[in-house]
């Protein structure tokens, strides 16, 4: 049974309102192809709008600014009781709209309330510096909210991100305008009503969902924004990047994906690897930035792991969501599902072997089989390329020096990974590994505790972590002359 849906108006102010221009998209589900509901589509003018009540939240005579920060702090420790109130709910609703398994989207926010709860803690722990300086002065340093942040979203884990973005940045003491992304724009919404019910007060949070042509490119170039924090695409993040520094310099946070890279070596225990590395790329149908796309299995073992790897994959269930024993969903939508099938087409045509999979199930929805490559070289589209997708791809290597070569040898530096039982091949790896974040004999383990991040394209900046509301902040220096005399 489908999840009633409550809102799908523009989020402004603490209201509810219609679009400027009226206009409305539908949202479809993954499951059938089919539309869920319209959603007000914003853009340009509704943005405007969104901005100007963020700012006037902003003011240093605002509800919001003359909080106490252990305030602040305990509203979003409400907000993270009011989402496990409505955890269920709220799992359908992203299981619905996202095609994520349902158990998985339940797994997803067991945790979330303390997630919320370890960044709002901070809220009464932003603390400056005094300097000794020389002279007759006294020099502090003050933390202060950066301002209005503009928040886009990605499609993939629609309520993470929401939470990882919006509550760093209410934490700081910022205002948020939050564009979801259009695949998936029911969470956002109805966490937005979670937020309002909270207490948050008018203008702090605000919603407009739309496309990136419009809302996006609205929010990105809107000259009272000092921020835009995004996750998504390398492309698209490179034009982000582009309007922040042609407009008004804003700061950027970007997590713009991976090719990451999973090493076997010959020492490692198969009947650990070959699940944890099945699990790096199929979980949530390949559709996660940190995926162990790029699979690098020890030619002394490389045989037996392709052998164990494809037998795997054949016992992965695919199909509804809403099944517990299902392991993998749909796609998100079907310009997604082709690209992914385009992908598998480019592997066979350019010589890697297809071991089972490679193909769409049925003809409702947008589901692909679980897919595996073997004798794949580094030259190879899927080996280079972010398919976002169930397609696992495995290649050989001879030595440690090499296969860390290799590793670095692209434009991203997400996440990698290694399996093996000697501590200096572990160590070896993670220290010269290009990576944001390094697995040591596991994969997809992760917590509110740990930065998140890449290097090179793979994104700037750093989310969750002790230092989670650092990019939301500037540093404000003060210098004050002291009497030569008592």
């Amino acid at each position: 049974m489908a999840p009633v849906i409550k809102y799908t108006k523009i989020f402004i102010d603490n209201q509810w309102v219609d679009a400027k221009s009226k206009k409305t998209f539908e949202t479809v589900s993954p499951h059938s192809g089919l539309p869920i509901a319209n959603v007000a589509e914003g853009d340009k003018a509704d943005v405007d709008l969104a901005v100007e009540a963020a700012k006037r939240a902003f003011h240093r005579n605002s509800e919001w600014r003359l909080l106490d920060a252990s305030r602040r702090g305990r509203l979003l420790f409400k907000f993270a009781e009011l989402i496990e109130r409505d955890i269920d709910y709220l799992a359908e609703l992203e299981s619905y709209d996202n095609g994520m398994v349902l158990r998985t989207a339940k797994m997803l926010m067991m945790n979330t309330g303390n997630h919320i709860r370890y960044m709002a803690s901070l809220a009464d722990k932003i603390q400056g510096d005094t300097i000794p300086l020389d002279g007759d002065t006294f020099s502090y340093t003050l933390k202060q909210p950066i301002g209005v942040c503009g928040l886009i979203l990605p499609w993939n884990v629609p309520i993470l991100m929401f939470i990882n973005k919006v509550v760093s940045a209410l934490t700081a003491g910022c205002t948020v305008v939050v564009k979801p992304a259009e695949q998936t724009p029911l969470t956002a919404l109805a966490l937005a009503a979670l937020l309002k019910e909270a207490g948050i007060p008018n203008g702090v949070v605000n919603v407009v969902p739309g496309f990136g042509e419009g809302a996006g490119v609205a929010l990105t170039h809107h000259p009272d924004v000092a921020k835009i924090s995004f996750t998504g695409s390398v492309e698209v993040g490179k034009l982000i990047q582009q309007a922040a520094g042609a407009n008004n310099l804003k700061r950027v946070t970007l997590e713009l994906g991976g090719k990451s890279p999973l090493i076997i070596m010959n020492d490692a225990d198969l009947n650990i690897a070959v699940p944890y590395a099945a699990n790096g790329i199929f979980f949530h149908q390949g559709q996660i930035c940190v995926a162990a796309s790029r699979l690098y299995v020890q030619s002394e073992i490389y045989d037996k792991f392709v052998e164990a790897a494809v037998n795997y994959a054949k016992t992965i269930k695919v199909g509804s969501p809403t099944d517990d024993s299902t392991q993998n969903g749909p796609q998100i939508d079907e310009e997604m599902m082709n690209k992914v099938l385009g992908y598998i087409e480019k592997g066979k045509k350019e010589g890697a072997k297809l071991l089972t999979g490679g193909n769409r199930i049925g003809t409702t929805g947008y589901y692909i089989e679980p897919t595996v490559f073997a004798d794949v070289n580094d030259d190879m589209t899927i080996a280079k390329e972010e398919i976002f997708g169930p397609v696992q791809s495995i290649l050989k290597f001879d030595t440690l020096e090499e296969v860390i070569d290799r590793a670095n040898n692209t434009n991203y530096g997400l996440a990698a990974g290694v399996f093996t039982t000697s501590l200096n091949t572990a160590l070896q790896f993670s220290k010269h590994v290009e990576a944001g974040t390094v697995w040591v004999n596991t994969y997809l383990v992760g917590g509110s505790q740990v930065p998140f991040g890449g290097f090179k394209e793979s994104g700037i900046g750093r989310e969750n972590g002790i230092h989670t509301v650092d990019p939301y902040l500037e540093v404000k220096t003060v210098v004050v002359s002291l009497p030569k005399k008592l």
